[in-house]
């Protein structure tokens, strides 16, 4: 017997002695190990990977968010929403050559992605966005041959996108939005044939102008380059070499110049967004025959003339945004053909005129937004009865005139109303107190008049009223402490009357409350700002209001604003002033107060503004309230207020009023800073002799 080997069974045995080792690395156990390995590694895990353990080897494919392929071996890790905290610097890639998937996505990871991520060969979708990954896309992940899918969105991620991101050819789905990436040299990168979305949005790009390497990715059916600092046109290019585009963001860049009717050769399109940019002349009719658009958003640029008729063709259309532009023309009525509109926004422009009643076909809207033009006429309750799918109705700060129509009662599903800034009359309708959905009301800046109906006070929901600046009448009803959610109300400059109700202390939400230049008479409830910790304006100017102000009115310490001035407020100023640090603006004036100044405010950072005028105080001015250095308004005058005048005041730098006349005061104000020139200071007393 020959004592020779056969080459070809030597040969056998060396490739499978070296496949030997790839088979261990990619076992089971290897993998395991690894897994569990990284879980220690992290700051937190939750206790959904509990069955990541050596203990529980035998089910690694039953492991919370782990998949197996038919050999055993982990193809997917899913590890999105897992609410975990570390970083994946630890992780062992080299197990997992099998590895299909791997789904991060807001996993709470930071560091770096490391280069060893680029020995995942098989990987067809790498999903690591809404984390805080940082640093550099490392240059190996340009191995990862079989990628189909790769989003680092919302990270953050910067300097420059390595060319090797365009090694992966197959990749389909490409989103490196929402990070820090600067400048990228397109001359390097290879096009990558399948590419059908891209976002590259809200990076901090200093290119000037669109890249035209972009337009050699023809199959693009997505397209987002927003929040960048694109300038120049857009490129005609775009509209013949993209005709694949479905959805297109280039919303706030720099683009300028017209739009070009040749934007229509994008007849896929379904989503336009040209939003706050420089674009300028009219808006093209052609646009008209897009016919496959859902939402147009051509908001925030300076177009001048009309929407164009040819709108009236977008059979399909859901969202059209004109906000903000220059449009100084009628509402067109052929809008009211685009009967698919859900979400109708022309504010912020100049235009005038009726509104037509054509709108009424659009009975599937649901925002309305023609605040900020000049139209006029009344508000046709025929529009109204048919617009009862509507959440959002934003008129104000318009023309509009005549009644507030009772129909307004049928839109059941409105959470805001705003009909504020305008000329309308009569009485609010009680038919308000049907929108039962309501969250913000705001009729006020109109002539308004007659009793606030009860039925408003029935809006549970309501967490804003705003009703200011009319000519209402009547009282606060005791059903107003059924306003649980209610967190501003403003009724100022009316000609409300009355004391106001216990009840209003049961608002324990309320976070500002103004009432002034009305004839409220009575005193505060005691119990007022006891339950509402979060009270930070206050206004009961220019009433007629008396006693004392609520022992817990800042109870909270919340309060930065609080105007009691003009009323007839009697005894000491509430205990807890002295406690609300973020205190800024108070004012007293015009009353009866009696009570020791000296404690009654601390020293806050934020205190600009103090008007005691007109009452009884005493005490001495404290030395501490040099130390308020944000204080431009001080006035004092027509007190009892006695002792030398401190010092520190001199010290206040931004001081514009300083009044303390008609007072009992002594002394010498020194250290003035010589650029201090107030507006208005005065300081000599009845009997003093004060010298500056």
């Amino acid at each position: 017997m020959s004592s020779h080997r056969n080459p070809c069974l030597v040969l056998f045995h060396v490739v499978l002695l070296s496949l030997l080792p790839l088979k261990i690395t990619c076992s089971a156990r290897t993998q395991a190990e690894a897994l569990v390995q990284w879980k220690n590694s992290l700051s937190f895990s939750p206790p959904s990977l509990n069955s990541w353990s050596l203990s529980n080897l035998n089910n690694l494919c039953n492991w919370t968010s782990i998949t197996c392929d038919g050999t055993g071996t982990v193809c997917e890790i899913n590890l999105s929403n897992a609410n975990m905290s570390g970083s994946i610097a630890q992780f062992n890639f080299t197990p997992f050559a099998n590895l299909t998937r791997l789904d991060l996505i807001n996993s709470g990871m930071e560091g770096p992605i490391p280069s060893a991520i680029g020995t995942l060969s098989k990987l067809l979708v790498l999903d690591l966005s809404n984390n805080s990954f940082e640093g550099n896309i490392p240059s190996e992940i340009g191995r990862l041959a079989e990628l189909q899918y790769l989003s680092l969105f919302n990270n953050n991620l910067n300097g420059t996108i390595p060319s090797q991101v365009s090694n992966l050819q197959k990749v389909r789905y490409l989103d490196l939005g929402f990070n820090y990436f600067v400048s990228i040299d397109w001359s390097d990168f290879l096009v990558m044939p399948l590419l059908t979305h891209l976002s590259l949005a809200y990076n901090e790009f200093d290119q000037l102008e669109f890249s035209q390497f972009i337009l050699n990715y023809r199959n693009l059916t997505s397209l987002d380059l927003s929040l960048n600092k694109l300038t120049g046109p857009i490129p005609e290019s775009l509209y013949t070499n993209l005709s694949k585009l479905e959805y297109l963001n280039l919303t706030s860049n720099a683009f300028e110049g017209p739009l070009s009717s040749n934007i229509s050769k994008l007849s896929q399109l379904i989503d336009l967004r040209l939003g706050t940019n420089q674009l300028n002349g009219s808006i093209p009719e052609s646009i008209g025959t897009m016919s496959n658009l859902e939402t147009v958003e051509l908001f925030e640029n300076p177009f001048e003339g009309k929407i164009p008729s040819s709108f009236s063709q977008l059979r399909k259309l859901k969202k059209l945004d004109l906000h903000s532009g220059g449009l100084n023309s009628a509402i067109p009525s052929e809008l009211g053909s685009c009967t698919n509109l859900t979400s109708l926004v022309l504010a912020g422009n100049q235009m005038s005129g009726k509104l037509p009643m054509s709108l009424s076909q659009l009975t599937k809207i649901i925002e309305l937004g023609l605040s900020d033009n000049s139209f006029d006429g009344e508000i046709p309750p025929a529009l109204i009865s048919n617009w009862t799918n509507l959440i959002s109705l934003e008129l104000q700060n318009n023309l509009f005139t005549g009644r507030i129509p009772p129909e307004i009662g049928l839109l059941t599903k409105l959470h805001l109303l705003f009909l504020y800034g305008n000329k309308l009359s009569g009485s609010i309708p009680s038919e308000i107190g049907n929108l039962k959905s309501m969250i913000t009301l705001d009729l006020s800046g109109n002539q308004l008049l007659g009793p606030i109906p009860r039925t408003i006070w029935s809006l549970s929901n309501l967490t804003v009223l705003q009703l200011f600046y009319n000519e209402l009448s009547g009282t606060i009803p005791p059903e107003v402490g059924n306003m649980t959610s209610l967190e501003s109300l403003d009724l100022n400059t009316n000609l409300l009357h009355g004391e106001l109700p216990d009840s209003i202390s049961n608002l324990t939400n309320l976070k500002s409350i103004s009432l002034f230049t009305n004839s409220f008479s009575g005193s505060i409830p005691r119990d007022f700002g006891k339950y509402s910790p979060n009270l930070i304006y206050v206004s009961f100017s220019s009433n007629s209001f008396s006693g004392e102000l609520p022992p817990e009115l800042c109870s909270g310490f919340a309060l930065q604003n609080l105007t009691v001035n003009g009323n007839n407020f009697t005894g000491s100023l509430p205990a807890c002033l002295r406690n609300c640090t973020r205190l800024r603006r108070v004012r007293f004036d015009g009353n009866q107060f009696t009570g020791d100044i000296t404690n009654a405010f601390g020293v806050y950072p934020d205190l600009d503004f103090i008007t005691l005028s007109d009452n009884q105080f005493t005490g001495e001015i404290s030395p501490e309230w040099g130390d308020c250095q944000s204080l431009t308004h001080l006035a004092m005058d027509n007190n009892k207020i006695f002792g030398e005048i401190p010092a520190e005041l001199g010290k206040l730098s931004q001081l514009r009023f300083l009044n303390l006349r008609a007072n009992k005061l002594t002394g010498v104000l020194v250290d003035l800073e010589k650029e201090f020139v107030p507006d208005f200071l005065q300081v000599e007393g009845q009997e003093d002799d004060v010298n500056l």
